[in-house]
């Protein structure tokens, strides 16, 4: 693993994750989470975003996406805090900042954590006891049960079948099974600290298409997170 620094890179795919700040609920109510999803569904293709998996729990927000240039996801994410945030405030009678500073991001390589990643993201409602399949996520359409106009399907999903069918009977299979607790740790703390994912080659190709250079992880046990995925109580980098 190594560190990017908030860097993104267009058509890799990244791990995303958006808090409240101080912890603070980031929805009241389904009409939050719908006003959410309605600025996103926009939001995403204006930008050049392609959303693959999303879960909104109470006080952060798991996104999986793909950017098809250097800046799609920055803008999109801008867009979300401005015109999400825009209407929380007014709805709810209150003013000032929602989320914590920036969101967090890391690249991983889709051709070896792309299915992890989106059962890490479609099983964060379930970690945080919300229930298995929680409608406020991507869980839904990747299982048939529903078609999501958030969600763009990438390659990597297309790849676990030659139907429909075949896909969500596949998808389900590996999302019964889940992740190890070790691998969700792993992709958590890629998530919050933007240690990128991948083989070294991968690594070595994205040192190579950023500007300034990948630092190693850090050796040493990583840091236990809550049941939402992220690293408790590190409002900074």
């Amino acid at each position: 693993m190594a560190r990017l620094a908030r860097l993104s890179i267009e058509g890799e795919l990244h791990l995303i994750l958006q808090r409240g700040n101080n912890a603070q609920p980031v929805f009241q109510d389904d009409a939050d989470r719908a006003s959410y999803l309605q600025t996103l569904a926009a939001a995403a293709p204006a930008c050049g975003l392609a959303v693959h998996g999303y879960a909104l729990l109470h006080n952060q927000v798991h996104l999986l996406a793909t950017p098809a240039a250097a800046d799609s996801l920055s803008s999109c994410m801008q867009t979300l805090g401005r015109q999400y945030v825009a209407r929380f405030n007014r709805r709810h009678g209150r003013t000032g900042t929602l989320w914590e500073g920036r969101f967090r991001a890391t690249v991983i390589e889709a051709e070896r954590w792309f299915l992890d990643a989106l059962v890490f993201v479609d099983s964060a409602a379930e970690r945080a006891g919300l229930g298995a399949v929680w409608p406020w996520s991507s869980t839904l359409h990747h299982l048939g049960l529903r078609r999501d106009p958030v969600i763009t399907e990438h390659r990597a999903f297309w790849a676990l079948g030659n139907t429909p069918f075949d896909r969500e009977a596949a998808f389900r299979a590996q999302l019964s099974r889940g992740l190890s607790s070790a691998r969700v740790e792993e992709l958590s703390q890629a998530q919050h600290k933007g240690w990128v994912l991948g083989s070294p080659a991968f690594l070595a190709t994205m040192a190579q298409r950023t500007p300034r250079p990948l630092a190693p992880r850090p050796r040493g046990r990583p840091r236990k997170t809550d049941a939402g995925g992220a690293a408790p109580g590190s409002g900074s980098d």
